[in-house]
């Protein structure tokens, strides 16, 4: 094992992954810090995961390691987000609790929590899998969404408006809820949980009052019981759709919704008892009523906004979970960065097909450079039939993200069609073949 300078932190990432190398390695005093890989992100999300084998694997690394660990960070879901505290516990290194990540990750519970210390949510409830003749909750009206305590990047999540929709919804949840929540059940079994949680478990489908209007994200962080919020952005969906076009920081929404979000917010994150860690925090805010409702807790900041934050602000959002693990103040700077707004775009394809042509690393590279503020990271390969890409949503494949920094938002929109235009992706669509997202 080679031998590290005394002076650098030794900080072991779990999935590390090769697209947020160039943001991990923009933070302040990034050339202190060491990063090591902990598992792949195959490791991670690759079919039914197994967490003791994932904490086997991890802790020996983790033993073998001939040096200080000094801190072990995460910027992904389960089981990434428990494997985090579980292994700062045993190697001493600094961590919000398993308890509030799982207050957080599970959706029925993290409701149980929020209407503690909130109005601002949907009605809610669970749905009986095991019935016969499963029925919406007492209270709960169409339209709603149905979708397991626990997913993957909105991973069999549904909108439903009626019966029908609802029972068939219901078929496909509990035809694959298992993947995920039977593993949660292992992570359930290690903390004490509230009576309302009796019988609950990892297996449950949660079924809440559908939302409208503009959904933004609030991320943030806790430090030594101080919630701190460094930003909000907006998320702009394709229309008639509820797939993300965009993600577009800093939001434009008038200052006292901003105010209204952040004290929503601070109110929740102390309720579930969050802290050294970083969080995201996504709402619907309703133009017509000027209300604000909360959608879920992400017990993490998004790896997906790192590029936003660092165009505009200067800094990658990383630097946050970075600066908490080694039990430090982040304090992000504002508006530092080259460019007034950012977006993350998700170029999106609503029919299966397999694909033709994809761009290669070289005809990326040139992409970024004669675009200026622009990087790019091309989803499928050639011959793959995007039905079988993993953790896609329920209604949509994911071509390619793409990154933007302009003046105005009228900047950021030409920059991603020319990104698109240039990147050339073609496939043949199949419709003799049924797709599940048709």
């Amino acid at each position: 094992m080679p031998q590290t300078n005394v002076h650098e932190k030794n900080i072991f990432v779990i999935g590390l992954d090769e697209a947020n190398l160039p943001t991990l390695n923009a933070v302040p005093g990034a050339k202190s810090l060491r990063f090591h890989p902990l598992m792949t992100t195959d490791e991670l999300q690759g079919g039914e995961v197994s967490v003791p084998e994932l904490l086997d694997k991890a802790q020996r690394t983790l033993d073998a390691f001939d040096g200080s660990i000094d801190a072990i960070v995460g910027y992904w879901d389960f089981p990434v987000s428990t494997l985090v505290p579980i292994l700062s516990e045993r190697y001493g290194t600094r961590s919000t609790s398993l308890e509030s990540v799982v207050k957080c990750e599970h959706k029925y519970w993290s409701r149980l929590e929020q209407q503690k210390a909130t109005d601002r949510i949907p009605r809610f409830g669970k749905v009986d899998l095991e019935s016969d003749d499963p029925r919406p909750p007492e209270g709960v009206r169409f339209p709603m969404w149905l979708k397991p305590a626990l997913s993957y990047s909105s991973e069999l999540a549904f909108g439903v408006k009626d019966m029908d929709e609802f029972r068939a919804a219901v078929d496909e949840i509990r035809e694959g809820i298992a993947r995920v929540g039977r593993p949660f059940e292992y992570i359930l079994d290690r903390i004490e949980l509230p009576p309302e949680m009796d019988g609950v478990g990892g297996q449950v489908c949660l079924a809440e009052e559908a939302m409208s209007g503009i959904q933004v994200a609030v991320e943030g962080y806790v430090h030594q019981g101080e919630v701190t919020v460094y930003g909000v952005l907006d998320s702009i969906s394709y229309p008639d759709s509820s797939c993300f076009l965009r993600h577009q920081y800093p939001s434009t929404l008038p200052p006292e919704v901003i105010q209204q979000l952040h004290d929503v917010t601070e109110r929740v994150m102390r309720q579930i008892g969050f802290d050294s860690a970083t969080f995201s925090v996504e709402y619907f805010y309703d133009p017509h009523t000027c209300e604000i409702n909360l959608l879920e807790i992400n017990p993490r900041h998004s790896q997906s906004h790192a590029e936003l934050f660092q165009y505009v602000d200067g800094v990658p959002n990383h630097h946050c979970m970075f600066s908490l693990a080694l039990g430090d103040d982040p304090h992000m700077p504002h508006r530092e960065g080259p460019y007034a707004m950012s977006a993350k775009w998700y170029y999106r394809w609503f029919t299966d097909g397999v694909v033709r042509h994809v761009p290669s690393p070289d005809d990326i590279a040139r992409i970024e450079r004669e675009i200026d503020g622009v990087r790019v990271d091309v989803t499928p390969e050639a011959g793959q039939r995007l039905s079988e890409l993993s953790q896609q949503d329920s209604y949509s494949f994911e071509l390619a993200h793409v990154f933007t920094g302009g003046s105005d938002e009228e900047d950021l929109r030409k920059k991603y069609d020319h990104c698109v235009a240039a990147l050339g992706l073609t496939f043949d669509e199949s419709p003799q073949v049924e797709s599940p997202k048709e």
